[in-house]
């Protein structure tokens, strides 16, 4: 079971997302990567900073860490979590990997690059379906958004990441952390004082990014409807249960992976009632809310995946 302090860096570290354009028909191969499994971050670790995590593109190489098999396969195929259906390992089991780009490769031709390496190195074999899902709707309340558009620091301007990067960095101890993805979103995550809940604030980050972090936590996927366009900095609370509940959902911390964090048929205005905040409420306090739904989805359902890759 990771602690809480480690705990936090899972919430968070589910914002950090990157984009990728459609990759083209042609076949792609890195010329050559190396794998193996990720070392779990220990307390000291967070303390210090020291974390691999995420994953950083230049014009020679590919450099991921910490990423379960589930993220290699969303950044690979532009899918979201919720979007694929395989073993459950695929949530639990990170890896690192560092990987040379042929001569003449760009950062849009990763994605399939990194489909070669799990077809080549993973075995990995899949076909697409196309399903109606129960789904919610992430809508603008009757009172209107109540979100803070973010405005760019000067003086930071020019210095964002690469495109197709979002390698993330993590400070902070016990009482807090702060992690930043690489793309200029960052988020600050403390505890509350009565243990209950988590407080994240968050600079920088999009309705439809907010969205695909959250479904984990009501249990079904959260389609962004909301019309809101750019990035804006948003403050969460989000309760111990409806993150445990998540870990649980992963397989973190006891019992199997389901299909999210919260309590799928919970009502989308309904409150916990373990004093904490529920991510309902914190949705309602934004001007935000979910409404249920259904609407076909395109799902990748995985017929085949070797947990350990062939040798390096």
């Amino acid at each position: 079971m990771f602690n809480n302090s480690v705990s936090a860096i899972g919430v968070c570290v589910v914002f950090a997302a990157a984009s990728f354009a459609q990759a083209p028909a042609s076949k792609l191969e890195f010329e050559v990567a190396s794998i193996k499994p990720s070392e779990l971050p220990t307390p000291a670790m967070v303390a210090s900073g020291k974390i691999h995590a995420g994953m950083k593109v230049d014009a020679a190489r590919v450099d991921i860490g910490l990423m379960p098999m589930m993220g290699l396969i969303t950044k690979a195929y532009d899918v979201k979590q919720y979007q694929v259906v395989g073993p459950d390992w695929m949530l639990t089991t990170p890896f690192d990997i560092v990987a040379k780009m042929p001569e003449g490769a760009t950062k849009e031709q990763v994605p399939q690059m990194l489909q070669s390496l799990l077809a080549d190195r993973f075995k990995l074999t899949l076909h697409r379906e196309t399903k109606e899902h129960s789904v919610y709707a992430l809508v603008v309340g009757k009172g209107g958004p109540k979100v803070t558009p973010y405005k760019p620091d000067p003086e930071l301007a020019g210095n964002g990441a690469v495109s197709g990067s979002n390698e993330v960095t993590i400070s902070g101890g016990r009482g807090g952390q702060t992690v930043s993805d690489g793309t200029g979103m960052q988020q600050k995550v403390t505890p509350s004082a009565d243990g209950k809940s988590i407080h994240i604030e968050i600079t920088k980050v999009s309705m439809s990014l907010l969205s695909e972090a959250l479904f984990r936590f009501v249990g079904r996927p959260i389609v962004d409807l909301t019309g809101l366009k750019g990035d804006y900095n948003v403050i969460l609370d989000i309760s111990m249960a409806d993150i445990m509940a998540a870990q649980r959902a992963a397989g973190i911390g006891g019992g199997g992976p389901g299909g999210g964090g919260g309590d799928a048929g919970r009502p989308a205005d309904a409150a916990v009632d373990n004093g904490g905040t529920s991510v309902y409420e914190s949705l309602q306090a934004l001007g935000l809310k979910l409404e249920a739904r259904k609407t076909p989805m395109e799902t990748l359902v995985i017929d085949h995946l070797e947990k350990t890759p062939t040798a390096n």
